[in-house]
């Protein structure tokens, strides 16, 4: 496997390597898919002929969910918690050649935004449930509150489990700090068993800092995205032929 990466101009080829972490089927799903990277002008013209793909960020507050994004989209990171009440980005990709116009929406994991958050979830292509692997309470909260929060309003969509904050698991000084409450990291393989459980395509983990994995984890959303799209508008086809043979035999029938 070979994924093609290009930002502003300068090509970096990544041959394809194994995450250290539990991807199910990550490669099956991506061989045979080549993946390219661009940015675009969001007012062009072209942008309204692309498929487009909705990948949706969701989890806790200050799991890192922005700066996942900033870090992909820009190979920043940013020097400063802000929290987020809604962002969204666009990015342009290339899928086996075809251009596939992605947009982020960063959501804020508050109680207050619940309202403005449940409003991003309809049409939503593939889902990013994500935690910090250093926050145990945010790994819970992915069944008390986010998994269901998200089946509400859009039952159908992928979910990638994902991991944040990797390049903290073995910190020193993080590990001090949990054990004060006596708490641990949360252990991969429990990760893994959660993400069987809620039915994930995968479960990764990443660091934004570094950008371990990170390209991985949007490689699989946008793949899991565009396959998902692609079922939804088969279904919708064949429920429209289906209507207007009906419709059809309604009509003979009226005039026999």
């Amino acid at each position: 496997m070979q994924v093609l990466v290009q930002k502003g101009g300068q090509e970096d080829v990544a041959v394809g390597r194994g995450s250290t972490s539990t991807v199910k089927g990550f490669r099956n799903v991506i061989q045979g898919h080549r993946l390219q990277k661009e940015w675009i002008d969001i007012h062009s013209p072209l942008v309204q002929t692309q498929l487009g793909i909705k990948c949706v960020l969701v989890g806790d507050g200050a799991v890192g969910k922005t700066s996942l994004v900033v870090s992909y989209t820009t190979n920043g990171y940013p020097d400063e918690y802000q929290p987020t009440a809604l962002d969204t980005f666009s990015v342009q990709v290339l899928v086996d050649g075809a251009p596939v116009r992605i947009q982020l929406w960063d959501t804020a994991g508050q109680e207050d935004f619940d309202c403005l958050r449940s409003l991003c979830y309809p049409d939503t292509d593939v889902f990013l449930v994500c935690f910090s692997v250093v926050n145990p309470s945010s790994f819970q909260n992915i069944t008390e509150k986010w998994i269901p929060e998200i089946r509400t309003h859009n039952p159908r969509a992928p979910v990638l489990l994902v991991g944040t904050q990797a390049d903290l698991r073995d910190d020193v000084n993080v590990l001090i700090s949990l054990d004060r409450y006596h708490v641990k990291p949360v252990p991969r393989p429990q990760a893994e068993g959660l993400a069987d459980k809620i039915r994930a395509e995968a479960y990764l983990e990443c660091s934004a800092l570094t950008q371990k994995n990170l390209k991985e984890v949007f490689d699989m959303a946008i793949v899991s995205g565009v396959e998902h799209k692609a079922r939804q508008e088969k279904k919708m086809t064949a429920k429209g032929i289906k209507t207007l043979s009906k419709c059809r035999w309604k009509k003979f029938f009226c005039f026999v």
